[in-house]
């Protein structure tokens, strides 16, 4: 099976959870047979093309010279971009079996192609912009933005969400039937413990905190729905408790500044550290030196940032939404606390801080969860299932019915 998949995001071009989904899941689906052809802007002047170990075969897309570089006129001349790189590569070899879409940045160059081409288009939702923007849609991006995902979600045979939350939350905003949406969890690559010895764990910890010091760590895009302000608010709380905590939030985004004023003014200049962005590897490392993780989101499709810690064993503190939801157990595999609420943040970091030995129990059982549900080689054996489904469907004499909707709606739409 042959697999062109568009993202907007690939190495060394990361911005969230997407680019490193689309990473795992292709390396995966190789490593199953599957021949995937990933087309994405060159966004970091990297090789125009790369064939991975793993049987990846990477197509990176120059930018084009565009009067107007603001975000949205250059997502659609990329698009344009994207369209005829792809084109020219599936003239040139002989075809795909499938088109395989992630979110809106990509939706109008798989939309073309699916006509073009005349093949099944299928997509995965990461998130909406409903979702983001709590419900308001207030500025012309956001409702652009909002009208290529339900375009999106209409043209494709099937779509992919991550989560059951994610699934009614597509189900809800583009009145897209429930039974062509598949649920496929994302997953995370268990790693070994990146220290050598315990000796060598505690002298990179005391880069942040002392051996005394119980040490919190939040990782993430630092944007308003990651809920990083009510972890601010909760640390004054945390700190009654455990007066010498640190606390380390590692990221970077349009946030930023003003949650650092917050803690500023909240006088915990002292007492959280802002690392920005750090790379994979010093994540790891923190994930495996901290007593907590912490994921305070007001909104979050599904939460890999949670997965990433407990792949390493680390105790993981999370808000009870969305996604986050799903893969974190109250009690089981990490605690869960309100949304936005920062008294139930602070009880929860504190819980886990002054328990150390249910917080490791708790841990240990996330860590095999991971193992066993959100191992990637079964989730690609899971979506090329539904690869098959979607090519089968489209092959069949009267297509299925979704296809249909999807032309007429595309065409009442103007698409």
């Amino acid at each position: 099976m042959r697999i062109l998949m568009l993202s907007w995001e690939y190495p060394p071009h990361l911005i969230g959870g997407l680019g490193r989904h689309v990473t795992d899941l292709t390396d995966a689906l190789a490593q199953t047979g599957v021949e995937v052809h990933i087309v994405t802007p060159n966004l970091h002047h990297a090789d125009r093309y790369e064939h991975t170990a793993q049987g990846v075969h990477v197509h990176r897309v120059a930018v084009p010279p565009v009067a107007d570089r603001t975000f949205f006129p250059l997502t659609q001349e990329l698009n344009v971009a994207l369209r005829q790189a792809a084109l020219d590569l599936h003239r040139h070899i002989g075809g795909f079996d499938l088109i395989h879409a992630h979110d809106w940045l990509v939706a109008s160059a798989g939309m073309t192609l699916k006509r073009f081409c005349h093949l099944p288009l299928l997509a995965t939702i990461h998130a909406t912009e409903r979702g983001r923007q709590q419900g308001h849609l207030t500025t012309d991006l956001s409702v652009q933005i909002d009208r290529l995902e339900r375009l999106l979600t209409s043209e494709a045979s099937r779509v992919i969400a991550c989560s059951h939350f994610m699934a009614h939350e597509i189900h809800s905003a583009f009145d897209t039937p429930r039974e062509k949406i598949e649920v496929v969890p994302n997953g995370v690559v268990v790693r070994p413990s990146p220290f050598n010895s315990n000796e060598e764990r505690l002298a990179f910890r005391r880069r942040f905190a002392c051996d005394d010091q119980p040490l919190v760590f939040s990782v993430g895009r630092i944007v308003y729905e990651k809920g990083l302000h009510v972890l601010v608010d909760a640390w004054s709380q945390v700190l009654t408790q455990f007066p010498q905590a640190r606390l380390v939030i590692a990221g970077a985004g349009a946030y930023l500044d003003a949650l650092q004023e917050h803690a500023q003014r909240a006088g915990l200049a002292d007492a959280i550290l802002f690392a920005g962005r750090i790379s994979d590897e010093e994540r790891d490392r923190l994930y495996h030196a901290a007593d907590a993780a912490v994921f305070p989101s007001l909104y979050e499709p599904f939460g890999i940032v949670a997965l990433e810690a407990m792949a390493s064993r680390c105790p993981v503190v999370v808000a009870h939404t969305g996604g986050l939801a799903e893969v974190v157990r109250l009690h089981e595999t990490g605690l869960t606390v309100y949304p936005n609420n920062v008294d139930s943040l602070a009880w929860g970091i504190r819980h886990t801080l002054a328990h150390p030995d249910w917080s490791q129990q708790r841990a240990a059982n996330a860590f095999q969860e991971v193992c066993t549900r959100y191992n990637w080689q079964t989730i690609a054996q899971t979506t090329q299932e539904v690869y098959r489904r979607v090519c089968e469907e489209w092959r069949h004499p009267q297509r299925d019915a979704y296809a249909v909707a999807a032309f007429q709606f595309a065409g009442a739409y103007g698409g």
